[in-house]
This record gives C-alpha cells, sequence and structure tokens, in this order.
C-alpha cells in the first residue's frame, strides 16, 4: 500500500512539474509550492483530509480559475477535483461556483 502511494505522488510529480512550466507562464502563483504543500490532500483515494496551513497559504497565492483553466486529463487521473475544490474551500479561496477545472464543473 505504501509503494502504491509513493508511486501515485511521483507519478504526480512528474506530470505536475510539465504542468507547472505551462501554467506558470500564464497563471499568477507559486505552483510548485503548491504541489509540495497539497498533493497529499488532492490525490484520488482515501478519504478527505483538511488541508495543513502551508498548503493554504500557497493556495491563498495561487490564481486557482487560471489553473482550472489548464488541468489535463492526465492532472484529473491522479488528482481529485472534488478534493483540489473542498482544500480550496477550507483554506478561505473558494473557487467560483460554475467554474470549470478540467472536465469537472465546481458545483
Amino acid at each position: 500500500m505504501v509503494t502504491s502511494k509513493a508511486a501515485v505522488l511521483v507519478l504526480f510529480l512528474i506530470i505536475s512539474c510539465a504542468e507547472l512550466i505551462m501554467v506558470s507562464s500564464q497563471c499568477q502563483g507559486n505552483f510548485q509550492g503548491l504541489v509540495q504543500e497539497c498533493s497529499q490532500y488532492v490525490q484520488k483515494g482515501g478519504p478527505r483530509k483538511n488541508p495543513s496551513q502551508g498548503c493554504c497559504n500557497v493556495v491563498k497565492s495561487v490564481d486557482l480559475p487560471c489553473v482550472c483553466q489548464h488541468i489535463t486529463q492526465e492532472v484529473e487521473q491522479i488528482i481529485s477535483m472534488e478534493k483540489a475544490t473542498y482544500v480550496a474551500g477550507f483554506c478561505g479561496k473558494p473557487i467560483p461556483h460554475g467554474t470549470k477545472c478540467g472536465s469537472y464543473t465546481v458545483p
């Protein structure tokens, strides 16, 4: 079980780094920090957990609606958009209702 979680995290980080290069040129915020601090709270599988203060600090610095415009199918296979929406709201920066994040529409 630990090995599969580690493999998912590594895969997420690899894909996310590639995405960061594209997104960082178009959206404002600390995308590397977002991956490092928040990935464990948005992974598919497992229960929803409240994010850390470090994650929230980074979330507050990122233009989330802009990031949502650049979510790919590959990213959606690794992260739960429902959890990502929850994390944003928990951190006091909710993603506006109706925003499209990849194929997910924020309720």
